[in-house]
């Protein structure tokens, strides 16, 4: 879902580093309209809904960046990708940015030449299980069949996981989120083993998700967010910037509901006012008009409104904030100041 080989690191770079000299931001103005790359279909995070909308936690990544560009959240053109084309379409300039459940690593950023803006979701590595295995551990796995996407470094966490603990398992290769469910509940493997964050979004589209147990490992770091080419760094502050404002409107209090009344009042906190461009000039610096960021947090709300309407505990797929409330209130979410 995130975590792709590093085939073809080479082409890939070489891609990347012709496209980005194009200037992204010019190209998007021009175009009119956001290319974002999205997974095939992750509910709660990106997926269309019955009637081929786009909805989710990353979905609204895609629009807030839209609504900051170009002043339109639907100006966006979604492209789904796997885990084996996501870097391709995006060094090729196919797509503008990523925004499809991809883990910060160091060789995705200095081999294959892309720049991480931000984390939007700390996660980790996780297994799903039948509740009728009678299960309570992943060191009980001994033998078991796993169900895994192909080309990615999933693969490679797995394989850590059960040589340390001296047991065996055996691999089920799977393309897409999709298939993986299909195979799962067919039987044909096991366990599924994915992002946390994934086998909850997973689990809550299940006829009875009861039947499904999370156990309790998690056996990797996955700080999972948005992406661009290297050499673009216009474009990089932009999507950047971006995720920042809708970080920094949830610490401020600025929602989606308010924020008109906000960006009108000029009120007495100097850093709402720069963050929504009645004072200062923090969007000339980007490019943007200077209401750039209530556009963008206009979109879909802030980043905690973003999260608790697509994935928090009051969804299906239910999950707390954790490690990703604000630094506030003994999370890691944290943006830098907008000064």
């Amino acid at each position: 879902m995130k975590k792709s080989v590093f085939f073809g690191a080479l082409t890939v770079a070489g891609l990347g580093a012709g496209v980005a000299a194009a200037g992204t931001l010019d190209d998007v103005k021009a175009r009119g309209k956001l290319n974002c790359g999205v997974t095939t279909g992750l509910v709660g995070f990106a997926a269309p809904d019955a009637n081929g909308v786009w909805e989710g936690f990353d979905v609204g990544v895609c629009r807030a960046v839209a609504a900051a560009v170009l002043g339109d959240a639907s100006a966006v053109e979604f492209v789904p990708t796997t885990g084996k084309t996501r870097f391709t379409a995006l060094a090729s300039g196919e797509i503008d940015m990523l925004a499809r459940n991809t883990t910060w690593t160091f060789s995705r950023d200095v081999d294959l030449k892309f720049t991480f803006v931000g984390v939007n979701y700390y996660d980790g590595q996780g297994f799903m299980v039948p509740k009728e295995l009678g299960v309570s551990s992943a060191k009980e796995l001994d033998g078991a069949t796993v169900c895994i996407q192909t080309g990615t470094t999933t693969e490679l966490n797995l394989a850590d996981f059960f040589r340390a603990n001296n047991i065996s398992y055996e691999p089920v290769p799977i393309e897409t989120n999709a298939e993986a469910q299909q195979q799962y509940l067919a039987g044909a493997c096991d366990v599924y083993t994915t992002d946390a964050s994934g086998l909850a979004a997973t689990r809550a589209t299940f006829e009875d998700p009861s039947a499904h147990v999370l156990l309790p490992e998690i056996i990797s770091k996955e700080p999972l967010g948005p992406l661009v080419r290297h050499g673009d760094d216009e474009w990089g502050d932009v999507v950047r910037w971006t995720l920042n404002a809708l970080i920094t409107a949830e610490e401020l209090g600025v929602t989606s509901t308010n924020i008109g009344d906000m960006a009108s009042a000029a009120g007495g906190n100097p850093e709402v006012n720069r963050l929504l461009g009645t004072e200062g000039n923090l969007g000339e610096m980007l490019g943007l008009p200077a209401d750039w960021a209530v556009k963008a947090i206009s979109a879909g709300g802030n980043y905690g409104e973003l999260f608790e309407g697509n994935i928090g505990e009051s969804t299906p797929i239910g999950l707390a904030r954790g490690l990703n409330a604000q630094w506030t209130n003994g999370g890691l979410i944290y943006s830098p100041p907008f000064r």
